[in-house]
């Protein structure tokens, strides 16, 4: 099976010391990226660990296609335990940072400890170095990245860089690579924080042989996504905006309504009038990013995407597109979670009957970056802070909604009830055979093994770490079985490993069926919650065997 390649870098950031290991047996497992990092973190942080203590240990990782020049693989993981939902979570970012990681020679790079300064930490394929950069405390992610410019010649796309939100551990802080794009969900950002360290820079030329399979399907992928007339090129996901508004749902007001009055002033037909240019990431032809600018104000940003715009726009009210590509700007430079920190202002918004103040909005995203006043209370997230607020608890594992709405298309709440970082709709994207009438929308019961299924394909994407939009466009089973040289559900296996490891971290922390909840009702909930432990091979109370993460454990040693 095709897999990374290339060894694992331990940074012990408090005592400053490395260590290379050789890791080709986890990597024929795990493939890479996703799979790689969290079975590394199942064995190598403490079940027990703080999530912002210096036990916890962050990775960032490449998979193997990051060294083929094909379509859909600019992207990057970064995993860690999370300080918004206290499990293991995994996020990926684009931009051109990927193939700076390879050049390093490394397939993951783990983070541990804490530094009593704060660091810029230079990775290259000659060594490492530790930087104090006491004067960057405070800074915004692109002021890091013109001061590491102006010292290094390191450009945002060498850069993994936290704002003043990771420094001041907001529990949705991001880390931000090429200025704009995000490591979002599940506060990864606040790890580095907790670690003291503003920036990992990576560069090199030695990436790891590897013989890449069947170059003429990556070429035919690649021309694929070259000549796709899909809306995605034009409008990225803010086509969606419309779309469910009009024929599903588009949460509203903090959840309160599944519709908004204001839709045609925030969706993709108005984005596209702010697009000035094409974008993509690195090596990809399909060019799906959106750099807007806004000619009035002499705003530029890249977005907003559809759930940033449903998070700072219909969910707070907001129906002027310009105040949303704002919101987003702020939380780029400020280095948070555009859906979290939308979504938390909603939260307030609604506790203050305030929906639609964007003076208010834009003043709530400095408070929360830098802790100050009610910033303090909601950089904690929905899930900490509703009790204070006196609002609804929008969360599934702490981790807030995300505007595909459980309450219309059923298999995706019940993905939201139990996936392993909550109600993330990347986790399983089960909503887009509900949307398409491939399955149908209503109901929970028969939809275990689909959503099984679509969890673990994701986990073998997110462990090659290809993007999403190159999944069920151009990249089929096949495609699948030819790049990586094994059978699907060979594939898939991966993809269970990794999500089971996930599981059991999980309950060594003490999570069970108790917290595969809802805020709201669905039809048969409780038996088709049932219905997956019973497929996933996972006793009555949501927990897993012990023998499963043995037999993965043989696996490997076989």
């Amino acid at each position: 099976m095709l897999h990374a390649t290339g060894s694992l870098l331990t940074i012990d950031v408090g005592d400053r010391e490395t260590e290379t290991t050789t890791i080709d047996e986890e990597l024929e497992e795990f493939i890479g990226g996703r799979g790689i990092s969290t079975k590394l973190a199942h064995d190598r942080i403490p079940f027990d660990a703080d999530p912002l203590g210096p036990e916890n240990r962050v990775y960032l990782a490449a998979g193997p296609l990051q060294q083929s020049d094909m379509s859909f693989t600019g992207r990057m993981n970064m995993t860690g335990l999370s300080p918004l939902t206290d499990g293991i979570l995994s996020s990926n970012a684009g931009g051109y940072l990927s193939r700076n990681f390879v050049g390093t020679g490394h397939s993951v790079v783990e983070l541990t400890g804490a530094s009593d300064e704060l660091l810029a930490v230079h990775v290259t394929d000659e060594g490492i170095e530790f930087e104090t950069v006491s004067a960057l405390e405070g800074a915004t992610v692109p002021e890091v990245t013109e001061e590491m410019n102006e010292r290094h010649g390191l450009e945002s796309e060498n850069l993994v860089t936290i704002g003043p939100a990771g420094e001041n551990e907001v529990r949705f802080a991001s880390a931000m690579t090429y200025d704009e794009r995000a490591f979002g969900r599940g506060g990864l950002g606040a790890i580095l924080g907790s670690k003291n360290v503003k920036c990992i820079s990576f560069a090199g030329d030695s990436a790891p042989e590897l013989e890449m399979p069947n170059e003429d399907i990556q070429m035919d992928v690649h021309r694929q996504a070259a000549t796709s007339d899909d809306i995605f090129r034009r409008q990225g996901t803010t086509h969606l905006v419309q779309v469910l508004n009009d024929n599903f749902s588009l949460p509203s007001h903090y959840f309160a309504d599944q519709s908004f009055e204001g839709v045609e002033q925030i969706n993709g037909d108005r984005v596209e009038e702010k697009k000035y240019k094409k974008a993509a990431c690195s090596v990809c032809a399909f060019a799906c990013k959106l750099p807007t600018r806004d000619e009035a104000t002499g705003l530029e940003t890249e977005g907003p995407e559809f759930e940033t715009i449903m998070a700072f726009g219909s969910n707070s009210g907001v129906d002027d597109i310009v105040d949303i590509m704002k919101s987003n700007d702020m939380c780029d430079d400020l280095g948070m979670d555009t859906i979290s920190c939308g979504n938390t202002i909603a939260a307030y918004l609604a506790s203050e009957d305030e929906f639609g103040n964007v003076e208010l909005i834009h003043e709530l995203v400095e408070k929360i970056a830098h802790r100050e006043g009610i910033g303090d209370t909601l950089a904690e997230g929905i899930d900490r802070a509703h009790e204070e607020l006196g609002v609804e608890n929008w969360t599934v594992k702490g981790m807030d909604f995300a505007a595909h709405d459980g309450r219309v298309v059923h298999g995706q709440g019940l993905s939201y009830a139990v996936a392993n970082r909550g109600a993330d709709h990347m986790y399983s994207t089960v909503m887009i055979p509900e949307y398409n009438d491939v399955i149908p929308a209503e109901g929970t019961s028969g939809k275990a093994d689909f959503i099984i299924d679509h969890e673990n394909r994701n986990a073998v994407r997110d462990s090659a770490v290809l993007c999403q939009f190159g999944l069920g466009r151009v990249i089929e089973e096949e495609i699948f079985e030819a790049l990586f040289g094994t059978d699907y559900e060979d594939l898939l296996a991966v993809g269970d490993r990794v999500v089971t490891l996930e599981r059991h971290f999980a309950n060594q922390r003490g999570r069970d069926a108790e917290d595969d909840r809802l805020p709201y009702d669905l039809p048969d909930l409780d038996s088709s919650i049932q219905e997956y432990y019973d497929a996933r091979g996972w006793t009555d109370d949501g927990h897993v065997p012990g023998d499963l993460v043995a037999d993965f454990a043989q696996a490997a040693d076989d």
